[in-house]
């Protein structure tokens, strides 16, 4: 795999974590954290069902399994590295399946399903 194939897949799950980011910096600023954390349960997975869908009609580099593996392994790094350790200084996010492990099993899931939907086509 080339650097740009390589460099387009990690452009495609930045801006998806960009967007749960976004999700959860503006939700905290206009709902309680109980709503932000299911407004982002639900937004992050569609966030990528949307970059999958481009992803897999443009580029296809990789399998369904190996984007979604390359999306989830991408949001954790950034999430323990950035938010947890240098943000929050807190790995408590951690702790919450609502806050991390449904939306990252959604959008793992949605990467998945949308890239075997695609490839069938």
């Amino acid at each position: 795999m080339t650097s740009k194939k390589i460099f387009t897949i990690l452009i495609h799950a930045f801006i998806g974590w960009a967007i749960c980011a976004a999700i959860m910096g503006i939700g905290m600023q206009l709902f309680s954290m109980k709503t932000t954390l299911i407004i982002h349960a639900i937004g992050g997975p569609l966030g990528f069902l949307i970059l999958s869908l481009i992803y897999f009609k443009k580029f296809n580099y990789t399998s369904p399994l190996q984007t979604a593996i390359i999306f989830i392994a991408f949001i954790i790094f950034m999430d323990f590295f950035i938010v947890a350790f240098l943000i929050e200084k807190s790995f408590d996010m951690f702790t919450s399946p609502l806050g991390t492990w449904i939306p990252f099993a959604l959008i793992f899931l949605a990467t998945y399903f949308t890239g075997l939907i695609v490839s069938k086509k």
